[in-house]
């Protein structure tokens, strides 16, 4: 199809991902759902399968799954700069929100039982449900796919752990490998990246020397305003390259390297985490947040500092591994491996879709008819998502008067 070898511009990337930015509700697995609808379904930038190769590969490295697949979109359609483009875009409004909350511009309060933020939960539910079935009935089309999808599903409810979800794809692979494979791959087999191997290579080598690296640096060095600003740096760094499955996963590790060592308060980290949940975009923009309280630097450099920090693990890893994604794509015995996946990464996505996005957001008959609604006007209708993400946050507001 044309939208799948068409190159894009930065621009064009900025905006479709600052849209996404503006409306993604609902957490990592409904990110998903969204890049779905709005990438594959609507603008048909990539295949299905294409697609969730990409989901495959950011669910294997650590870091921000959600981010990952959004900056692996970018650099698949518009190369390096439209990486960054859909970075920017997704991430930027949550951050500015963020940031402006430390600062107390814009006082949430307590919103865990607003009713905007139930509707849009609700809607959460039908994009997450949606993309489901849409993946379903392209990567589990025969039996044995569908049984992967199925056991990985019920593996991941009893196991609901990021080290669960590592073995489940593995261990899919494995049986992909070893009976799914044919003469070729189910996705595309042009290149999905325009990134040379130098390139991969040199963002590899930095990443390790920095993990590696910041540590002995920041104890090398004498107690001055350089090392504090090494140590946030670290810290920061490591929340964002040693946890799988981000989002809410990365919640303890941060506690513990910004709250242990007195930068901010238990109260501060709470009421933050709090704002988080009622903002679109990562979870991982928290730290934006976190960076004004830790003050190093001051203000809203600081806040930009810690949001750099935390995010340049993802890039370094994602364009890291581009090429050598795509050659393994190439491999035929690699290619049942990888159908493996897909049928378990449509397993993943379905008990998500139970718990948390479910169980978090349908409470009752209103809940589930408003859920049911936004799912036929996306599915049956075919509203834009903005819309019935707006719709839904408003319906929910109005629940709330007459309920």
């Amino acid at each position: 199809m044309e939208g799948e070898t068409r190159r894009g511009s930065f621009l064009e990337v900025l905006a479709v991902f600052l849209r996404l930015g503006l409306t993604s509700f609902g957490g990592p697995v409904a990110h998903l759902g969204y890049f779905r609808e709005e990438i594959v379904a609507r603008r048909k930038w990539l295949s299905e399968a294409a697609y969730a190769d990409l989901v495959a590969l950011c669910q294997l490295l650590p870091g921000p799954a959600s981010s990952q697949v959004g900056i692996a979109l970018g650099l698949r359609r518009a190369g390096l700069p439209g990486g960054l483009a859909a970075w920017l875009g997704f991430t930027s409004p949550s951050a500015i929100a963020l940031i402006l909350f430390a600062y107390g511009v814009a006082a949430f309060g307590d919103v865990g039982g607003a009713g905007w933020l139930n509707g849009l939960k609700a809607a959460a539910v039908a994009v997450v449900a949606l993309a489901v079935w849409g993946m379903a009935g392209s990567l589990c089309p025969d039996k044995p796919r569908a049984a992967i999808a199925i056991a990985a599903t019920v593996a991941m409810l009893a196991w609901p752990t990021s080290w669960g979800q590592l073995v489940v794809i593995a261990v899919a692979g494995i049986i992909g490998w070893r009976f799914l494979r044919t003469g070729q791959s189910d996705a595309e087999q042009e290149r999905q990246f325009a990134v040379s191997r130098w390139v991969a290579g040199f963002c590899l080598v930095v990443f390790g020397v920095l993990l590696l690296g910041l540590p002995i640096l920041g104890r090398a060095l004498a107690a001055g305003g350089l090392t504090e600003l090494l140590q946030v740096f670290d810290s920061f760094y490591r929340a964002g390259s040693l946890v799988f499955g981000g989002g809410h996963v990365v919640l303890p590790l941060l506690q513990e390297l910004v709250v242990a060592p007195g930068w901010v308060t238990n109260t501060e980290f709470v009421a933050g985490y709090g704002a988080a949940q009622a903002v679109p975009g990562p979870l991982f923009t928290f730290s934006a947040y976190l960076g004004i309280f830790v003050g190093m630097p001051p203000g809203w450099a600081g806040g930009l500092f810690a949001l750099f920090a935390i995010f340049l693990p993802s890039f370094l890893l994602v364009i890291g591994v581009a090429p050598f994604w795509d050659r393994l794509r190439s491999w035929a015995s690699f290619g049942g491996a990888l159908r493996g996946i897909n049928a378990a990464v449509v397993g993943l996505l379905l008990a998500a879709l139970y718990d948390p996005v479910w169980t978090s957001a349908i409470h009752g008959t209103e809940d589930f008819g408003l859920a049911l609604v936004t799912l036929g006007l996306l599915a049956i209708w075919k509203w834009p998502p903005w819309l019935v993400v707006a719709l839904s946050a408003s319906v929910g507001q109005a629940l709330t008067y007459v309920v």
